[in-house]
């Protein structure tokens, strides 16, 4: 109990998350005034699990019939004979068998290697996702973030450091929690929440270690944004994040539907938004302002540093998607745009080891790369 009152104590030290002279006593809510409380943050759980059973919902009742009238269908696909040896093998060794394993296989069993490498194509087919299950999680995903981006617009259009950055820090860290930013939060960090819960049954991309960073990083970025008060920045950080997220998720969902022409047109537009927002504003404005600002009211301290260091984390995740897009961006000008950077067509029956390539116009996974 006592290195727990300990531990507590320290984390909990005024000097690691506010800058001199303030203290958590100059943080109590008084004279009208509300700030941010980490009891506020238990309620992210709860709500979470509200949205998980909302996407359930959402997903029966609006995705699956906007599939069906966008045309979006899957595949019929034929599955692997059952046998007992194979299986095990796919399950204890490799999905992707040497051609050495393979003759391996053919002697045990009797088969033509033709034929092994038919069942393992048929039996990786099984295990990927339908393109119904990407088109509903998509969808899902557009939904929120429109809601969230049109939230966010209306809960910052009428303050003043949505137009100039310095008021950010105008009265820091004495700034009083308003409802809207605490909504904002609130819901924005339950959906992330909601988001690492579900990362086992949604469709899992190439970039998921980075996919599981990026939740984490802006998990503990919200949260102690949240703590030290840094809220006003906090709330024009998912507001960039959120805008090119509505276009991805649109055109992931044309894409499934097969409207390629308009799948692409809205793919452009989104690559442009993304390095505007991602790469441009998000760096030389918001981290310049988290940055460089502070410096004129107070000096650096643990949660300036660490603050910062998040948001550079994130830069650099923007940084390794930018790069992916980029690369499907030059293939699409050139017209050699017949590869997916992050996810993988399902294989052709007859087809060999080397068909096993990635899509972004006719796949049967997503061809595009999510930056949250």
């Amino acid at each position: 109990f006592f290195w727990s009152h300990l531990t507590c104590e320290w984390f909990w030290w005024d000097r690691l998350w506010l800058p001199r002279p303030v203290t958590w006593v100059d943080l109590q809510d008084s004279e009208g005034r509300v700030y941010a409380r980490v009891s506020h943050l238990y309620i992210i759980l709860p709500v979470a699990v509200l949205l998980l059973g909302l996407r359930a919902f959402y997903e029966r009742l609006i995705a699956v019939p906007l599939a069906e009238a966008l045309g979006v269908k899957d595949k019929i696909r034929k599955r692997a004979s059952h046998n007992p040896v194979l299986e095990k093998y796919y399950n204890t060794h490799s999905k992707h068998p040497t051609q050495a394993d393979i003759k391996g296989v053919c002697k045990k069993l009797g088969w033509s290697e033709r034929q092994v490498e038919r069942w393992f194509r048929r039996r990786r087919n099984q295990d990927r996702p339908g393109l119904l299950k990407k088109f509903k999680e998509a969808s899902w995903r557009f939904a929120f973030y429109l809601c969230s981006s049109f939230g966010g617009v209306l809960a910052l259009h009428d303050k003043p450091w949505f137009y100039d950055l310095r008021e950010v820090w105008a009265g820091f860290p004495k700034q009083s929690l308003l409802d809207s930013q605490y909504w904002y939060y609130i819901i924005e960090m339950s959906f992330y929440g909601s988001l690492l819960f579900s990362v086992a049954a949604d469709v899992k991309r190439k970039d998921f270690k980075e996919q599981l960073v990026h939740h984490w990083a802006t998990l503990t970025l919200l949260s102690f944004s949240w703590c030290a008060n840094y809220i006003r920045i906090g709330t024009l950080v998912m507001l960039v994040h959120d805008t090119s997220d509505v276009l991805l998720e649109s055109a992931k969902m044309f894409n499934y539907a097969g409207w390629e022409t308009t799948c692409n047109s809205i793919f452009v537009v989104f690559a442009l938004v993304f390095m505007v927002t991602r790469l441009i504003i998000f760096p030389f404005w918001l981290i310049h302002c988290t940055w460089v600002y502070p410096l004129d009211q107070f000096e650096p301290f643990f949660g300036y540093y660490f603050f910062n260091v998040m948001l550079v984390v994130l830069l650099l995740l923007h940084v390794f998607w930018a790069s992916v897009i980029l690369r499907m961006v030059k293939k699409f000008i050139f017209g050699k745009l017949k590869g997916d950077e992050r996810s993988d067509e399902e294989e052709d029956e007859e087809g060999s080891e080397e068909d096993y390539t990635h899509t972004y116009s006719n796949e049967s996974g997503n061809g595009l790369s999510n930056g949250h």
